[in-house]
């Protein structure tokens, strides 16, 4: 039974809408569907990459070009974009600086296995900005957790995570888990039995059910997002990242805030923003560049430890950390004219009014149509609660959403030139948006309610 019984919408109209928006889309998309019966010859699901699939419950499209807030695919459709490729393009697709500082780089050198200028300055900036004093480069936020873990298990001489319900932290082992009965186990398949058995997982906003956790003084690392954001929206009650700090260091666990995507929410991150500390910081996306990048910041103690285990080639065994593309002259460089060039506190404040308007803009038309539906929102981001009330942890998130209705949702948008969040995230301003950008994108979503009502 589909939940939209419960908050108003007509199943069997949302399923003729579904109907009639796939047909309409493959109308639209005639030399993308093409491109897909070439490419299933060679790549399984026609993509190069399982998400280009799997993140949408219709055929994908294929790009063609970008430019500013809006992209273009092969069929000439051109689509004001407000997914912004999972926050990893923030800054717009061509925006000036990135395009100038990588093109000048690649022309001198893409990488060389060496450090860059550009590292020291990104690195002093970052220490400034966010507040912990030492950084390494990796190549995603996915990287980045992973050697994170790695270092609070070296540290700590423990092996269990916590996470959070509701988390998502990358695609690796220790975090990509799920709770079945009292144990933890692999969320998807191919992953191991024996590392999801070292993670813990406790409901966001529970201080108690922490300390639980942390009781038993076995745990290495305590990681979240300072608002979970992979299950839309999640934001910590008042006190609760203060107690996580506090708990923390009670039991001795170190703690770990993950920004891959909040660092986009406000100037040097939530964790700046709610003054909220911790032993490591993660930041990914490339800062919304489209560059791969991710890096971790860590304390001075921490970065003290590090640096007598760092691994090295031949001589005694270090930490497990590092990679041949980590660090590369084109990453150093864009992150250097994203944080001097874009990531203002201007350009923030900016940012945060559009997703204000965004979110404000949602509120008003679900009160228009009779919804008790709330808008999420953090800084620049948005979307749908379909629910009286915005969820406190992991659980709640989760039934304030449906998947049918945000499948429809997208279609129903992207056939009207807008190319909407995919279905764990909500629609999300960026830097390259302007007022009449999140005016349209209400405008769209207005005629999808009414439609929804059989308007």
């Amino acid at each position: 039974m589909l939940r939209v019984m419960t908050i108003g919408i007509d199943p069997a109209r949302l399923a003729t809408m579904r109907k009639r928006e796939e047909a309409l889309m493959a109308k639209r998309s005639p030399r993308s569907a093409a491109m897909l019966q070439r490419a299933h010859r060679s790549m399984p699901n026609g993509v190069p990459m399982a998400w280009m699939s799997g993140l949408y419950r219709f055929a994908p499209i294929f790009a063609q070009s970008g430019d500013g807030p809006a992209f273009t695919d092969i069929d000439d459709n051109r689509y004001l974009d407000f997914n912004l490729c999972d926050l990893s393009v923030t800054m717009g697709f061509n925006h000036p600086a990135i395009v100038g500082a990588v093109s000048s780089q690649i022309a001198r050198g893409a990488h060389f296995l060496l450090p860059t200028k550009d590292a020291v300055t990104v690195t002093e900036l970052l220490a400034q900005r966010v507040g912990v004093p030492f950084w390494q480069f990796t190549l995603s936020a996915s990287g980045a957790n992973t050697e994170v873990i790695r270092l609070a298990r070296a540290f700590t001489r423990r092996d269990k995570v916590v996470v959070f319900d509701g988390h998502y932290h990358g695609h690796i082992e220790e975090t990509l888990v799920k709770t079945e009965g009292p144990r933890s186990v692999p969320a998807l398949e191919g992953l191991s039995l024996d590392a999801a058995r070292h993670t813990v997982i406790v409901p966001f906003n529970d201080l108690e059910a922490l300390d639980r956790a942390l009781t038993e003084k076995d745990v290495a690392l305590v990681l979240t997002e300072p608002a979970l954001t992979n299950c839309n929206v999640v934001l910590p009650q008042k006190g609760f990242l203060d107690g996580v700090r506090a708990i923390t260091r009670r039991y001795g666990t170190l703690l770990c805030l993950d920004e891959a995507h909040t660092f986009q929410f406000a100037y040097g991150g939530l964790a700046r923003a709610w003054d909220a500390r911790s032993d490591f910081v993660v930041l990914g996306k490339g800062f919304g560049t489209g560059i791969s990048f991710g890096l971790y910041g860590m304390s001075d103690e921490v970065g003290k430890f590090f640096r007598d285990r760092a691994d090295i080639d031949i001589g005694p065994a270090g930490i497990a950390t590092g990679g041949t593309l980590y660090a590369s002259a084109i990453a150093a460089a864009a992150a250097r004219a994203a944080l001097e060039e874009v990531l203002t506190p201007a350009s923030y404040a900016s940012v945060s009014a559009l997703g204000e308007a965004l979110a404000g803009g949602l509120e008003r038309l679900f009160h228009k149509h009779g919804l008790n539906w709330r808008a999420f929102r953090c800084g620049p981001r948005s979307g749908y609660c379909l629910a009286g009330n915005l969820p406190r942890n992991g659980r709640e998130a989760g039934e304030s959403l449906n998947a049918d209705f945000i499948d429809t949702r997208r279609l129903f948008m992207a056939n009207r030139g807008i190319w909407d969040a995919v279905a764990s995230a909500g629609p999300q301003a960026s830097f390259a948006h302007q007022r009449a950008d999140i005016a349209h994108y209400l405008q769209v979503a207005e005629s999808f309610l009414q439609d929804l009502a059989g308007g």
